[in-house]
């Protein structure tokens, strides 16, 4: 089977509160739910009617059988998904406090997670080459085994052999409590940078990455490494995606918050879409924004990523342009 979105990377069991606006030690109840960002992104593509699958590892206990259950729920091919003896599946805490905080507490990520022991001889070559788009975020990087087989996959997909319906996605996703320093994970963006051609982050992530400056700077950077997309993310004045011969921004499409952590996967999932439907830039951004934000106006992430038909919805009740038929079909 050919893919029209793989990710890899980063999953857990995410807790959230049922109580909004209050402190993790006074909340009385919480929901469950399948995260991870790129898993969410591979979920969020799937609600738009692609077929998707996600490279990850697990632990060995019920939550992982729970996560194996939600993604055969959402769709999501799992079959590069594999248990981790000895280590327990990561669950992520998040206190919901809207508009703009929500902190996350990370629980069986430290010394190390399942998603970490992705190794190299077990990737799929055929599945990561042939994928329409192939999704990997800086987390990933952050720790070995992982670090060389993210970079062993990006090698396996060089940029001078795709198709012209095939992209390589790097999700800039910078956390620093993964990290030792900034530099070191520059210095790993750097490995996989000229293999890629589209990278999203916002300005710190974009920061990170190529060094600071201006979002034009920023972008500019990127394309200079050889990316052909650069999304810059610009808080509340919206996005802004450059090429070497365009530029564009989307305004943003203003929702009441309630839980804002799962805008960017439901964005990527829908920019996904977009890019593989072959719409102009402009509208991309435009449907991806708005995907992004019916997410932030939800509690889940995984659960309440949007359908085209609620995405439309919201476009065409703000005066924005409700984007063409998409292409739903794979590649062969």
């Amino acid at each position: 089977m050919t893919h029209d979105v793989l990710t890899i990377g980063r999953i857990s069991v995410d807790v959230y509160p049922n109580d909004i606006g209050v402190p993790l030690g006074e909340v009385n109840s919480f929901g469950k739910y399948l995260g991870g960002s790129p898993t969410n992104v591979a979920v969020a593509a799937a609600r738009h009617g692609r077929r998707t699958a996600v490279i990850t590892r697990i632990g060995d206990d019920e939550f992982g059988s729970y996560l194996e259950r939600e993604l055969d729920k959402f769709n999501v091919d799992r079959r590069h998904v594999s248990r981790v003896p000895g280590l327990q599946t990561p669950v992520t805490f998040c206190a919901i406090m809207p508009p703009e905080d929500f902190p996350l507490y990370f629980y069986g990520r430290f010394p190390t997670a399942p998603d970490w022991k992705i190794a190299t001889e077990e990737l799929d070559v055929d599945a990561i080459r042939s994928t329409r788009i192939f999704w990997s975020t800086v987390t990933g990087l952050s720790q070995e085994p992982s670090a060389s087989a993210h970079i062993a996959a990006h090698e396996m997909r060089s940029r001078d052999t795709l198709r012209s319906d095939q992209f390589t996605v790097l999700d800039l996703d910078y956390r620093p409590m993964f990290w030792e320093s900034e530099e070191a994970a520059r210095l790993q963006v750097a490995k996989i940078l000229p293999h890629v051609t589209v990278a999203i982050g916002n300005d710190k992530e974009c920061a990170v990455a190529v060094g600071e400056g201006t979002p034009d700077e920023q972008a500019d950077r990127l394309l200079a490494a050889g990316v052909e997309i650069a999304v810059v993310k610009l808080g509340a004045e919206g996005v802004m995606a450059k090429t070497r011969t365009e530029r564009v921004v989307s305004a943003p499409v203003p929702v009441q918050t309630v839980n804002g952590l799962g805008a960017g996967d439901s964005f990527g999932g829908a920019f996904c879409h977009g890019l593989l439907s072959g719409w102009p830039l402009e509208q991309v951004l435009d449907y991806a924004n708005a995907s992004g934000a019916i997410v932030a106006s939800r509690l889940a992430c995984s659960d309440d990523m949007p359908t085209p038909s609620e995405v439309n919805a919201l476009l065409a009740e703000r005066g924005r342009t409700v984007p063409g038929p998409a292409t739903i079909e794979v590649s062969p």
